[in-house]
């Protein structure tokens, strides 16, 4: 079990990221209220694909906790019984965690594929916390960290209903991210130190200031990741209210980013001084010879969340720019922490 647990953990770190994917295109797509209700979608545990399946119907059995929409409201049956010919209020309750009730059948299962995703991605994390165990003799650190990351995978699943509850509010979706990224970041300290005991690292060179750079550059990652969700949710906000002002629901991309705020011109410099960093650890890791070959992945992904930014704001949001931008970014946040730790171990090697 020993020999394989750095692929059980790849396989965890691969489906986080895939939950990280899905996230990005629940939110590309405007799908996160896709199923307004949690752990279940509109009561079903596999969600119905047409309205009428939500619409009361007479001489219908009904199971507690299934979802009807009424009056542009959510019911929930308070327990199992078949209707009449006509509705009967004592046999539902309203649903009070929120006011939303709609139903559309792309959001809605892109949101449920979205949290079977999470599911597969707890149940490769489980998997390896248990697999962890192989290391109680020699790594007790591996077996707490992977436990914690188990506990952070159902706390992530509730952040998740929080921010379902809570009508995508802009404050827990920067936090859902964030706990993500926290996740990564964990997953890949099990993997470096799992790795030191089945195999040969492969060596890079330490240099004190250059690693500074990395930790500088990994900040300035994290905190453009933050304000990139902010300034989606000045989007998301002004998409709204151009399909509240429209008799059709229509939206002019062209005019979304009209008049932004300050957020979106913070997040565009920092990312000009962003890219200006990782270029300068690409060359002076060429120039001093240190090993460290995730900089050149580094700055080619942050070259495509420039290039997709730039269309974002120029071209009118192309299909899946808005999905590429944020999951790439993530990725470049992994592979920077990564670099920090093989520093980190040629340090310790050159003591």
């Amino acid at each position: 079990m020993k020999r394989f647990f750095p692929r059980i953990t790849k396989i965890a770190l691969i489906l986080v990221y895939l939950v990280i994917v899905a996230g990005a295109v629940v939110r590309m797509s405007g799908s996160g209220m896709g199923c307004p209700d949690w752990p279940r979608c509109f009561g079903y545990y596999i969600p119905p694909t047409d309205s009428k399946e939500l619409q009361f119907t007479p001489n219908h059995a009904y199971n507690k906790g299934q979802v009807i929409i009424l009056n542009e409201k959510l019911w929930v049956a308070k327990q199992n019984f078949t209707s009449g010919i006509e509705y009967n209020a004592a046999n539902w309750e309203v649903y009070t965690k929120h006011d939303y009730a709609e139903f559309n059948p792309v959001h809605t299962w892109v949101e449920y594929i979205n949290r079977l995703t999470g599911a597969l991605a707890g149940l490769a994390v489980f998997i390896m916390a248990v697999a962890s165990f192989s290391f109680w003799k020699e790594k007790g650190s591996i077996i707490l960290l992977s436990w914690l990351t188990v506990f952070l995978m159902g706390f992530q699943a509730w952040l998740g209903a929080t921010v379902v509850y809570s009508v995508l509010n802009p404050v827990k979706i920067t936090v859902h991210m964030v706990v993500a990224l926290l996740i990564v970041v964990i997953i890949l300290v099990i993997l470096n130190k799992a790795k030191g005991l089945v195999q040969t690292y492969k060596t890079v060179k330490y240099d004190a200031f250059f690693n500074r750079l990395l930790w500088v550059s990994l900040l300035f990652t994290l905190v453009q990741v933050v304000l990139g969700t902010q300034v989606r949710q000045f989007v998301d906000h002004s998409v709204k209210a151009q399909m509240a002002a429209s008799d059709c629901n229509c939206v002019d991309m062209s005019t979304v980013m009209a008049e932004p705020d300050l957020t979106f011109y913070i997040h565009r410099s920092f990312s000009i001084v962003l890219l200006a960093l990782n270029i300068w650890v690409f060359i002076m890791n060429k120039q001093k010879g240190l090993g460290f070959k995730k900089t050149s992945w580094v700055l080619s992904l942050l070259l495509l969340i420039t290039a997709s930014g730039i269309a974002m704001y120029n071209f009118d949001f192309p299909f899946a720019s808005q999905s590429v931008h944020l999951v790439v970014a993530s990725i470049v946040f992994g592979l920077q922490f990564y670099m920090i730790m093989e520093s980190s171990r040629s340090k310790r090697s050159a003591i």
